[in-house]
């Protein structure tokens, strides 16, 4: 398990998605922090997605872990779209020592828009849908420009010390 680990943070940190997914069980499942309408399942489709990932994902510097028999849980920080995201990994391990479940979570929301707006229309460009990344970059813009401006405009208006 902790060989696993350590080649799974060492590949999140570079970017590489390859050596990522050699620490995945075959039918590994992926759980998106952006969706609940479906899941990443298999090697080679949590492959993909991870490669899109680091496409808009970068700078990647694991700062936490926590380990409770074949489970971990990884917590980094690096930035999407210049916005800085936080994202928690939690990790579950078969009896071969290799990643079966993984459910990542994210923040803030101005992040996770960030990378929503990026990583399908990049999912569907790897794909050679070229329509489809179109229409998902059109209709997923909107979101993160309205949550953008929130986070920097309005929200702060409710800060705790703020008068």
């Amino acid at each position: 398990m902790d060989a696993t680990v350590e080649r799974w943070r060492r590949a999140g940190e570079t970017g590489d998605a390859d050596a990522a997914a050699a620490c995945l069980a075959p039918d590994a499942v992926l759980i998106s922090p952006l969706t609940e309408q479906f899941r990443f399942t298999g090697r080679d489709e949590v492959r993909d997605l991870l490669a899109a990932a680091f496409d808009v994902i970068h700078g990647i510097a694991f700062h936490t872990e926590l380990r409770d028999g074949d489970t971990a849980a990884l917590f980094y920080r690096a930035t999407s779209r210049g916005i800085p995201v936080e994202e928690a990994q939690l990790l579950r391990l078969d009896g071969d020592g290799l990643i079966r479940e993984i459910t990542f979570f994210g923040r803030p929301l101005p992040a996770l828009t960030a990378v929503m707006s990026a990583i399908g229309p990049e999912i569907a460009r790897r794909q050679g849908r070229r329509g489809l990344a179109a229409f998902l970059r059109f209709n997923t813009a909107p979101l993160h420009a309205v949550v953008r401006f929130g986070d920097r405009r309005v929200v702060p208006l409710a800060a705790p010390r703020r008068r």
